[in-house]
């Protein structure tokens, strides 16, 4: 069911796709609260090629898609062909999408530094991040919650896949 009860409270310069920074910054740590919530209780998928195997199992269990480059991934023709079809995927399937700028700074927030490293000792791919929802419960996450209206706003307003500036700490 799609609450549409956000489109009588916008304001004109949300309807105008004018973010401001405060509202940037607000959506930003509602991010980092659902990553570090979502974290210990293992509702994250890291990867691109993880990510694309946990969509095509499970769909309906994703709730966040987090799509992350830094600068020099532009260039990266094959990652930009898989972000295509995750975004096509994700758009398919009613599932919300993020872009991030700072792979550096997402992989502070899920706990392993610029450095990041997976159980085998292997680098981290975190230009593809999945959110899941526990299946133990409905997950009711106020943080959650903003980022997904975030979203939605964003398409309304033809955004389909909004950028997110995860800032320094």
């Amino acid at each position: 069911m799609v609450d549409l009860d956000f489109m009588y409270n916008m304001t004109f310069e949300e309807l105008s796709g004018d973010y401001s920074q405060e509202r940037m910054d607000s959506v930003a740590k509602a991010l980092e609260e659902v990553l570090t919530s979502a974290l210990p209780q293992g509702c994250i998928t890291v990867g691109v090629y993880e990510a694309a195997k946990s969509l095509n199992v499970d769909p309906d269990n994703v709730v966040l898609c987090i799509l992350a480059t830094d600068d020099e991934d532009v260039k990266d023709v094959a990652l930009q062909i898989h972000f295509t079809l995750i975004q096509a995927f994700c758009c398919e399937n009613d599932i919300n999408i993020l872009r991030v700028n700072n792979t550096r700074r997402l992989a502070e927030i899920l706990g392993g530094g610029g450095g990041a490293k997976q159980n085998g000792g292997e680098p981290m791919d975190l230009h593809c991040v999945l959110v899941t929802s526990p299946h133990s419960s409905s997950w009711k996450d106020p943080a959650l919650s903003k980022v997904n209206r975030f979203c939605r706003e964003s398409r309304c307003m033809d955004q389909w896949v909004p950028i997110i500036n995860l800032p320094e700490r």
